[in-house]
């Protein structure tokens, strides 16, 4: 330890790297996460319905303890100071930050020193997961990581008394702000305390393993408190959604796959490549070794990722959300052996930080299309007055595209910035505090009713628009915007007056609430070109 550090394992790099992650979060009002700006609504509603009684004849809000509060929580004492999309964008950035503090200090409570190929593993801070939106669980995951590294340091320094009586209100915390992030910091806790009570008793009696076994079980039950949490949570006839589609494995290999998509599919899946040649090249090249501790962990999540279906409580993609996480956990367990020369360590680092370097200048120009994209779409809202009715339908293709438009819940805004009743908020009681009571919307009261495709696709609830434009009830609504919507039939717009126009996106005034079998046929007439406003008079 009392070796110069180089220049990747200083404090000063690990700053840098903390705040290099967040650039292409910089320019983007709104962080375009796919499930964000619905989140955003609900925020809203949370922050405003006290002063905003109307709200009640649409939303039903209502505090609970549950295990996904993470950002609902911070918004609010923060958001009276910053704003709610500020709030929300500097905790959105706070994210990858803390997975790169996170994993550089595992990396150095477990080797020593943080070493040269860690940095591979920092791109994984803009994972797919994160790039769906699961903002809670991404901060639970982040701060996770922060608290693994603290749990090793406090072993490493025998502070174990310490450990005991911070962790149990941590765990809790942490429990609060996401049941994933407190579970994988389980995982890694007891994998950890596994080698550590091993090593601690290597006397060559039989049976060492059984018994440092029991003890790290012992050594983490200040990490078990949340289970009381969990219980009460999932108590109830007011919980609602399944637990189904185990052991898809066709499924799970896509989310393999799938850890750094993004936008485009060569770019992010040879990305990924990279980081699986980085592990086999750790298995055959002599010059690198692994982390029994941290190769233990890698394991004992691969397990859980494996065992766990992809809908947990209702909630889909549980399983997809683990596969970048494992694979970062063995990524930094690798490290160059103590004999490679500083100049062979300077080379992983320097290849290590070229592909952080490169993943960062797409995710950024990435970000940069899918703002112009936000920000053509609500242009429409300067024409939707405050406290609207409007019904979404945003357009997808029965086809799992790699690249999503990331549309899906931009009518979230709506409710955020004009507290406008939109039909894409989730609405199931249990997993969040808000569900939807607009009885008056009928099937298209809640997500995942904004979400329109061509034809009807398999297995999915999504409705072709046609069959969307033709049964929603018109009488419930005043608007009807259309996002990145399919090719449809002018004759299903009878009705409806466009007042908005970009391209294929267009927003509608209902003038007609009959439905649509009962307005006559009108004489054909052509569709304004224009872009931007137009007349609705």
């Amino acid at each position: 330890m009392g070796e110069k550090l180089h220049w990747w394992q200083t404090r000063w790099f690990v700053a840098l790297m903390a705040i290099a992650v967040t650039i292409p979060l910089w320019w983007p009002e709104i962080p375009p996460l796919v499930d964000l700006p619905g989140h955003m609504g609900r925020y809203r509603v949370q922050l405003a319905i006290g002063d905003n009684p109307w709200l009640h004849q649409w939303y039903d809000f209502r505090w609970s303890l549950i295990g996904n509060l993470g950002i609902d929580l911070l918004i609010i004492p923060l958001a009276p100071i910053f704003g709610l999309e500020l709030t929300v964008k500097l905790i959105v950035m706070a994210i990858p930050a803390l997975t790169v503090t996170g994993l550089l200090w595992i990396s150095r409570e477990v080797h020593g020193r943080i070493p040269a190929t860690a940095l591979f593993a920092l791109p994984l801070a803009y994972s797919y997961p994160f790039q769906f939106g699961f903002v809670n669980f991404a901060l639970s995951m982040a701060l996770a990581l922060n608290m693994f590294a603290w749990w090793l340091r406090l072993a490493r320094l025998g502070r174990l008394r310490l450990r005991a009586i911070v962790f149990l209100p941590l765990s809790c915390a942490l429990w609060v702000c996401h049941t994933f992030g407190w579970g994988v910091l389980g995982v890694l806790a007891f994998s950890a305390e596994l080698i550590r009570q091993h090593d601690l008793r290597k006397d060559g009696r039989g049976g060492h393993w059984l018994e440092a076994l029991v003890r790290a079980g012992l050594g983490c039950l200040p990490l078990a408190l949340p289970m009381a949490l969990m219980i009460f949570w999932r108590s109830g006839d007011h919980v609602t959604g399944q637990t189904a589609d185990w052991f898809n494995w066709q499924a799970k290999f896509s989310w393999v796959t799938m850890v750094l998509r993004d936008r485009w599919q060569a770019w992010d899946v040879a990305s990924a490549t990279v980081l699986f040649l980085i592990l086999v090249k750790g298995v055959h090249d002599r010059r690198i070794e692994h982390s029994r501790n941290l190769a233990l962990s890698a394991i004992f999540l691969l397990i859980v990722f494996l065992i766990l279906p992809r809908i947990v409580f209702g909630s889909a993609y549980a399983d997809m959300r683990l596969a970048p996480f494992a694979l970062a956990i063995a990524v930094i367990g690798l490290r160059p052996r103590g004999g490679l020369s500083f100049r062979g360590a300077a080379t992983f680092a320097t290849l290590g930080l070229i592909f952080f370097g490169a993943r960062l200048v797409g995710t950024t120009w990435s970000y940069w299309l899918y703002d112009r994209s936000y920000d053509r779409a609500l242009a429409a809202l300067q024409y939707i007055p405050d406290r609207a009715r409007v019904v979404s339908f945003v357009g997808r293709r029965c086809r799992d595209d790699w690249a999503y438009s990331r549309l899906e819940h931009v009518p979230g805004l709506l409710l955020e910035r004009k507290f406008a009743y939109t039909n894409d908020q989730w609405s199931m009681a249990g997993a969040q505090q808000l569900t939807t009571r607009y009885y008056a919307a009928k099937g298209f009261a809640h997500d995942p009713s904004q979400v329109v495709t061509d034809r009807r696709c398999r297995g999915e609830w999504w409705r072709p628009l046609s069959m969307a434009l033709a049964t929603f009830p018109r009488d419930a609504f005043d608007y009807v915007w259309l996002l990145n919507p399919p090719q449809y039939d002018p004759a299903l717009v009878r009705g409806l007056t466009p007042i908005w126009r970009d391209g294929r996106n267009v927003l509608f005034r209902i003038t007609d609430r009959r439905p649509l079998a009962d307005i006559p046929p009108a004489s054909t007439r052509p569709q304004p070109r224009l872009n931007g406003a137009i007349s609705a008079r």
